[in-house]
């Protein structure tokens, strides 16, 4: 499933932390699963025992494309080094995690922090059009490029002017907004060239709400090979809802179904495949009802 998803033109990512193996008495080290969006909604948590730019490396190696993130530096990092090794890799981050650094500025610099969130409310209104209209690639190009670009363009005017101003001091939040927003400007802007890319990866973080609700219920992972395996189990069983699958019946359906299925054509039991092929005539079990 992730060789397919690294097939995709845009991927989003993300890093979760996730407690798992025991690095002493009481404690439990700290890890990380990185999960990756392709554009046929299918997510692969990876998982990695640090938070280290390496670990998106070496996953990201057969991909040529764009990535959409947030503004953790190690994605740059990972863009950078791979398009050293001659990988065609364009980086665009995500406009919601620079919203909420204006969100944050409200308390103390209200009217500022208004001016910007009302010039990213009219991005996402340009969006919602798209989306009622259903408009083709091209279209939805030349829309954003008509509509959106010239908001885009007056904000980061607006952002240049007001890191001049003196009395912000580094500690202000409304600095720390315009600081994050600007070292991110050429990433910001990718969405106006490529119609395929999203202004955020909120796609992304409602498929990896279950790590943080299984951090409230199960708290941890015994060990890191457990980890790796709750990630392919989430791998799974995650993909299967955003493809309209219920998961219980895939279980169900692939765990009886393995053992006769010859291992080269291993690809068609993960859920993309499998409902095309196998939905309408699952294996069944008398425990199913």
């Amino acid at each position: 499933m992730l060789k397919h998803i690294l097939k995709s033109k845009v991927l989003a990512m993300d890093e979760v932390p996730i407690k798992a193996g025991k690095s002493g008495k009481g404690k439990m080290k700290q890890t990380y699963f990185w999960p990756i969006y392709g554009e046929e909604d299918e997510v692969a948590f990876t998982w990695s025992a640090t938070k280290s730019a390496q670990h998106a490396i070496e996953q990201l190696t057969d991909f040529n494309g764009t990535l959409l993130t947030d503004g953790y530096s190690a994605y740059t990092k990972t863009v950078d080094t791979l398009s050293q090794q001659e990988h065609s890799i364009i980086h665009a981050t995500c406009w919601v995690h620079c919203r909420r650094y204006f969100e944050k500025a409200l308390a103390l610099e209200p009217e500022s922090a208004q001016q910007a969130l009302d010039e990213m409310a009219l991005l996402y209104k340009n969006e919602k059009h798209i989306r009622e209209k259903e408009m083709p690639a091209d279209k939805a190009l030349r829309y954003r490029q008509d509509k959106s670009e010239p908001v885009v363009y007056r904000f980061f005017n607006w952002v240049h002017e007001q890191r001049q101003r003196p009395e912000l001091l580094p500690s202000n939040p409304l600095r720390v907004a315009l600081e994050y927003t600007a070292e991110r400007e050429s990433q910001l802007k990718v969405f106006l060239t490529n119609p395929h890319v999203p202004l955020d990866t909120n796609h992304l973080e409602r498929a990896l709400r279950v790590i943080p609700m299984g951090r409230k219920n199960y708290l941890f992972c015994w060990t890191e090979l457990g980890a790796e395996h709750l990630g392919i189990l989430q791998s799974l069983m995650v993909t299967c809802r955003l493809q309209g699958i219920n998961p219980y019946y895939y279980l169900v359906d692939v765990l009886q179904r393995v053992s006769q299925h010859p291992n080269s054509q291993v690809e068609e039991l993960i859920p993309r495949k499998w409902k095309a092929k196998f939905m309408n005539v699952a294996l069944t079990s008398n425990l199913t009802k």
